[in-house]
């Protein structure tokens, strides 16, 4: 029996902003805040959030925003394996992940996406 994997908070926290909420998001953390830019292109902007990447992502297809998460462990494998035999459902087909990327999606129970994510123990 393996023992359970190591779970702890990603670098990333996602807000999918609708296209009517993206600039006047934007504009609440870099000039309401402060807050630095760390990269920005037409969809998304990166922003430096205490030691965490805040990325604000302009999304077509939804009508209010979402809050994304990530989650690390050392052992993908036995992550995957952990949260199925707890009735966690990967949910892949939420938003592609680059090619070789070693990560996978699931939802909490309240729904949130989170992004569990391969990492150095």
């Amino acid at each position: 029996m393996s023992a359970t994997p190591l779970f702890r908070p990603g670098a990333n926290i996602a807000v999918k902003v609708p296209v009517v909420a993206f600039e006047a998001t934007v504009a609440f953390y870099t000039e309401t805040l402060g807050f630095r830019v760390e990269s920005r292109d037409v969809s998304s902007v990166v922003i430096d959030f205490g030691g965490k990447h805040l990325w604000i992502d302009r999304v077509e297809t939804i009508a209010k925003a979402e809050v994304w998460l990530e989650v690390a462990t050392h052992d993908l494998a036995a992550a995957s394996s952990h949260l199925a035999a707890n009735g966690v459902e990967r949910c892949d087909e939420v938003e592609a992940l680059p090619e070789g990327m070693a990560a996978f999606w699931i939802k909490d129970p309240a729904a949130v996406v989170h992004l569990v994510t391969e990492a150095e123990p």
